[in-house]
């Protein structure tokens, strides 16, 4: 395992490595998840395997730190990986990240494109206020406190036993200032950000989900849209063939 600081009072964003080739694949998880968890197995097949990759749990989340001064907004997840990746001595590097995790790719993308050449984006939020369905926009319902103290216990419960299995292990206050933080976004926006950087960008969105707000748009920007067959929100998980092909860049 790694670490790197990523504020004053030296707290630690950490991740576990696997050695290979150059450019390395950096894997983020998104809201209450971690790296590890929803990445590995795919890091570990065949058509991906060989390359350096690093599985980069975001503050508060994981095996990383919980500082309970820090904003978790999505800026300042991007720092904190962006901190990762100097201290990886890294440049140019593939990312791969889902949901909460590709927004944070995407400002990373924004703010250091030298520590980014691609980006492979599942079902990234890219506006601010997602629909209520959404689990961010259920967890800011709640003011910080009654999160604290009651709300997270419910989300538990509410979320079943997948996402809750990880979200276990993300501080209850992170949770809702990284939440609460995805929900208001960015200026400009992740959709600005994403159509604006200069990098090889690709979407995947599951069939099951229903169509891409703005498509259309994203695609004339030069991001290349996959809709996955047979798949939801979790790409990875529900189809995890067309996930490696999007990463190998197969049609």
């Amino acid at each position: 395992m790694r670490e790197a600081r990523f504020d004053a009072q030296g707290s630690r964003v950490r991740w576990s490595e696997a050695d290979g080739a150059e450019p390395a694949r950096v894997y983020v998880h998104g809201l209450g998840a971690a790296s590890a968890a929803y990445h590995a197995h795919i890091a570990a097949r065949p058509e991906l395997a060989g390359r350096r990759s690093l599985f980069v749990d975001l503050p508060g989340h994981g095996l990383s730190d919980r500082p309970a001064d820090f904003g978790y907004t999505l800026e300042d997840h991007a720092d904190a990986l962006a901190a990762a990746l100097d201290e990886a001595r890294l440049a140019g590097a593939e990312i791969v990240a889902h949901s909460m995790g590709g927004s944070v790719a995407v400002v990373l993308a924004h703010r250091r494109p030298d520590l980014v050449a691609r980006l492979v984006l599942t079902e990234a939020n890219l506006d601010p206020h997602p629909p209520a369905t959404a689990g961010s926009s259920r967890i800011a319902t709640y003011t910080e406190e009654e999160f604290v103290h009651d709300g997270y216990a419910r989300v538990l419960e509410e979320v079943g036993s997948p996402w809750a299995a990880t979200m276990r292990l993300t501080d209850p206050l992170a949770l809702h200032r990284s939440a609460t933080g995805l929900v208001a976004g960015t200026r400009p926006t992740m959709r600005r950000m994403l159509s604006d950087v200069r990098v090889d960008r690709v979407y995947l969105q599951g069939a099951l989900s229903g169509e891409l707000v703005g498509r259309r748009e994203l695609e004339a920007s030069g991001v290349r849209v996959v809709t996955v067959p047979a798949a939801g929100h979790s790409v990875m998980f529900d189809n995890a063939d067309a996930f490696a092909a999007a990463i190998v860049g197969q049609p």
